[in-house]
């Protein structure tokens, strides 16, 4: 349980903070729910029901951990599966999980990807590249809150890591 001025990160939203948690009523259902807004959106307000199974809210992680999961860029990444449908499919359904381990794994794969891309004036499916710019949307904002430091700075480490092993 949560409670009002954590900062988690909630789903598509990534980093939020917690304004207030009461009861609400929405359709003919009462529950307890979670009052929370985008760090980087003040006018966004999002009510998620307290018990819900359906949204993914992880308290953000400590400097320890993600000092674990920035290192985790070294290892390889994900398969790469050559069916963009089948990869979209699978490649969110880890995401959504939010396991940030499986992230980071299939981060790595799409910046590999991208860079190969590049490097063959090509560019990755618009899917790949969504994918891609949403996990670092949120993970890195995350790990730049967690280590104190600028999305940028991580970006720059991350992009250095894994394009190190390519």
């Amino acid at each position: 349980m949560f409670d009002i001025g954590d900062q988690i990160i909630y789903s598509v939203h990534g980093l939020c903070k917690i304004d207030d948690i009461c009861e609400k009523t929405f359709g003919n259902k009462t529950r307890n729910y979670y009052v929370l807004h985008p760090l980087d959106d003040l006018r966004l307000t999002i009510n998620v029901p307290v018990n819900s199974d359906q949204a993914v809210m992880l308290k953000v992680m400590e400097k320890e951990e993600a000092e674990e999961i920035l290192q985790s860029f070294l290892q390889p990444g994900i398969t790469w599966i050559e069916d963009p449908r089948q990869r979209n499919k699978e490649y969110s359904s880890l995401i959504n999980t939010g396991d940030r381990k499986s992230i980071v794994k299939i981060a790595n794969t799409l910046i590999k990807e991208q860079y190969y891309a590049s490097q063959n004036k090509k560019r990755l499916y618009d899917q790949d590249r969504n994918l891609l710019t949403n996990i670092q949307n949120i993970m890195f904002e995350e790990l730049a809150v967690s280590l104190n430091t600028s999305v940028g700075e991580i970006s720059q480490r991350v992009i250095r890591m894994v394009l190190t092993k390519a």
